[in-house]
C-alpha cells in the first residue's frame, strides 16, 4: 500500500447536496448518467486521498489543474441523483480561507506564495466565465457547524459502528430538500424573534442561500466523515447533536430560555471536547 493510500481521514465533516440527473445540463446529464451507471464509484476516502497526493510534489499543486469528473452518488425514491466532486472549484475557495486558519510561516511553508498568487489567478480568470458558479460539497474541520444540523431531524441519523467492508464508523444525516429549506425557515424566524442577529443567524442565512440554488428535489447530506476518528465509539454512538439543536430552538420557540441554554450548553460541550483534540499531542 502507497503512503498516500494508506492515510486516514483527517478530521473534516462536510454537508453536500444530491442533485437529480434532470436538474443537470443535457451534455453533463449524459456524463453524470453513465457515470452512475459504472460498476465502481469512488468513495469519500478516495476523494481525499487524491487531494492529498497533490500535497506531495514539490512545490505541491494547491489546486487541480483540470476540474474532478467524479461525483457521489445516491438514489432517492428510484430516481438517480449526483453531488459532484468539482475539486477544482472547492480548491480554490478553500485556498481563500487559509489565511484566517493558518499563521503566515505556517502557511508559507505548507503552499508557498508564489503558489497560492498562481491559484488566485487562475480563480480569477476562470470566475470570468463561470460568475455563477457553487459548489455541491462544503466542508468544516475539526466540527460540525452548529447551522448545518439545523437542516435534519434526529430520525434521520444514520449511525454504523463499522462502515462497509469493516472500514471506520459511519455517522450522517439525510433529508429532501424541501425539508432541510423548511427546517432552516422556521428556524431563522425563532431565532430572529427572540434572540439578537449573531453568528447563528448570519449562518444560517448563508446556509439558505445556497440551498436555494439547488433543485427542489435534491437530497441533503450531513456527513460526519473523519470526525469518526475523533470521537471514541461509545461517544459517537450516543452523539444526538441534531436533536440537541432542534430541543434548544423547539425550547426558545417556547419562550423557555433555560431549556435552549442547557440543550445549548449539552451542545457546546460536546463539540469544544472535540476542537480541543487538534491541540493535543
Amino acid at each position: 500500500m502507497s503512503v498516500v493510500s494508506s492515510v486516514l481521514v483527517p478530521y473534516t465533516s462536510y454537508l453536500r447536496v444530491y442533485e437529480p440527473l434532470a436538474a443537470f445540463p443535457e451534455a453533463e446529464r449524459a456524463h453524470w448518467e453513465r457515470y452512475a451507471g459504472r460498476a465502481e464509484i469512488p468513495t469519500a476516502q478516495d476523494e481525499l486521498r487524491r487531494s492529498l497526493a497533490d500535497l506531495v510534489p514539490t512545490p505541491p499543486v494547491g489546486v487541480p489543474v483540470h476540474e474532478s469528473a467524479d461525483a457521489f452518488v445516491a438514489e432517492v425514491d428510484g430516481v438517480v441523483c449526483v453531488c459532484p466532486w468539482r475539486t477544482r472549484l472547492r480548491g480554490w475557495l478553500a485556498l481563500a480561507e487559509l489565511a484566517e486558519i493558518f499563521p503566515p510561516p505556517v502557511l508559507d511553508a505548507v503552499l508557498p506564495p508564489v503558489v497560492r498568487g498562481q491559484a488566485a489567478a487562475d480563480h480569477e480568470r476562470w470566475l470570468e466565465h463561470n460568475p455563477d458558479a457553487r459548489p455541491w460539497i462544503r466542508s468544516a474541520v475539526w466540527q460540525v457547524p452548529v447551522r448545518w444540523f439545523v437542516l435534519f431531524s434526529d430520525d434521520e441519523r444514520e449511525y454504523a459502528a463499522a462502515g462497509v467492508d469493516g472500514g471506520p464508523p459511519v455517522l450522517r444525516y439525510r433529508t429532501p430538500m424541501v425539508q432541510a429549506r423548511r427546517r432552516l425557515a422556521r428556524a431563522l424566524k425563532t431565532l430572529r424573534e427572540t434572540v439578537d442577529e449573531g453568528p447563528l443567524t448570519e449562518g444560517l442565512v448563508d446556509v439558505g442561500r445556497w440551498l436555494e440554488e439547488f433543485h427542489p428535489r435534491a437530497l441533503v447530506e450531513l456527513d460526519y466523515g473523519g470526525l469518526v476518528h475523533a470521537l471514541p465509539g461509545s461517544r459517537l454512538a450516543e452523539d444526538r447533536s441534531a436533536a440537541d439543536v432542534a430541543e434548544g430552538i423547539a425550547a426558545l420557540r417556547d419562550g423557555d430560555s433555560d431549556g435552549a441554554g442547557v440543550a445549548y450548553g449539552r451542545l457546546a460541550e460536546r463539540w469544544r471536547a472535540v476542537r480541543d483534540r487538534q491541540f493535543a499531542n
